[in-house]
């Protein structure tokens, strides 16, 4: 199978094979020792000095966490919007009884940094910004470290990033861009299977934890970090995939981070070429493609369900759909993780052919 959706990914096998080990003792010294190799690991890939801390959960978990640790009720926040996970971070705000202004910008454009800092000088009183850096549903990467440094140098609001998908597939400078609170996930770039969320926490986030009323339990950062200061955590750690963390982590570091940076780039505008080799348009603004995913228009008179369907039962190729707005109007290619050149090459040779079988 040629998965080519933007997470969960393949999983190396050397990373596969760790996982059946047996299980340990999750409050014992085995335990400890994996999980402060993970967060050093981790702190080195976030190039962070700041906590971090982890959740067995989604994404989406961590970046509940991060809302209801900062926040209480009625805060105003400002959620910078343009596509579905955007918006997910956005509710997620809401449901927790935030004030969230949506600031919206078009599907398949970036966020402006100016419109940022525009809008936090005209609401001083904003305790949160949130903000994807990675939108999958669309295809774009937005610029976070104008958008930060927008956010640094006209408010004291906590910055709250989505970076689920983003994290190794682009420079996130957590600590010089002043980010305070980054979540990712480990079924994206990590290469790992799905189960662990992780976050790094500024001392700005830190201290609107301290004030922040918002009632949790099973997130409750405080409770987290006196339990991993111990090498346990509060509850039942997902531990085959702390496992396969910290093998992963051991191959990301060993490549170098700048290395896996860059190698995400160059499979992302390989795939771009193949797709327009093709006659596929991409959707939205190219200056902000993504390195983590790539959303195109097909060909005309191509309908994009019947071209997954096709795929998927016929050459075992897995390709994204469209989402929210963009449901069958684009497909969405995902390149993360340990992607090969190979790998890309057959996905468009599989299209191609199946582009031939439909115009046929």
């Amino acid at each position: 199978m040629n998965l080519r959706i933007p997470g969960p990914v393949t999983i190396p096998e050397d990373v596969l094979d760790v996982m059946d080990h047996q299980m340990i003792d999750h409050r014992g010294p085995q335990f400890a020792a994996i999980q402060k190799r993970v967060v050093a690991a981790l702190q080195a890939a976030f190039q962070t000095q700041n906590d971090m801390l982890l959740f067995t959960s989604s994404g989406t978990g961590g970046l509940e966490s991060a809302v209801v640790n900062t926040l209480s009720p009625g805060d105003p926040v400002l959620a910078f919007v343009a596509g579905e996970f955007g918006e997910r971070i956005a509710k997620i705000g809401s449901t927790y009884g935030g004030n969230v202004t949506k600031i919206k910008f078009e599907n398949g454009q970036g966020i402006d940094p100016d419109r940022v800092a525009q809008e936090l000088k005209s609401t001083p009183q904003t305790r949160a910004v949130l903000v994807t850096h990675n939108e999958t549903s669309t295809g774009i990467m937005h610029p976070l470290k104008e958008i930060a440094h927008a956010v640094r140098a006209n408010s004291d609001a906590v910055l709250i990033v989505d970076g689920v998908s983003s994290m190794l597939t682009a420079d996130a400078q957590i600590d010089r861009w002043g980010i305070d609170v980054m979540v990712s996930a480990s079924q994206k770039a990590w290469a790992c299977p799905p189960g662990v969320a992780m976050l790094s926490i500024s001392d700005r986030a830190w201290q609107a934890h301290a004030s922040a009323k918002t009632p949790r339990f099973y997130f409750d950062w405080t409770e987290t970090k006196s339990w991993m200061e111990k090498g346990q955590t509060p509850f039942t750690p997902a531990v085959s995939i702390y496992y396969a963390l910290d093998a992963a982590l051991q191959k990301i570091l060993g490549e170098g981070m700048a290395n896996v940076i860059a190698r995400h780039a160059r499979i992302a505008a390989l795939t771009r070429a193949q797709a327009k080799a093709l006659g596929f348009r991409l959707f939205g603004d190219e200056r902000y493609a993504s390195n983590a995913v790539t959303a195109l228009y097909a060909p005309e008179g191509v309908d994009t369900e019947t071209l997954r369907k096709i795929a998927r039962e016929e050459y075992d190729l897995i390709i994204g759909g469209g989402q929210g707005p963009m449901r069958a109007k684009i497909i969405r290619v995902g390149h993360l993780g340990w992607v090969k050149e190979q790998e890309i090459y057959d996905c468009f040779a599989v299209i191609g052919h199946i582009l031939e079988k439909i115009a046929a």
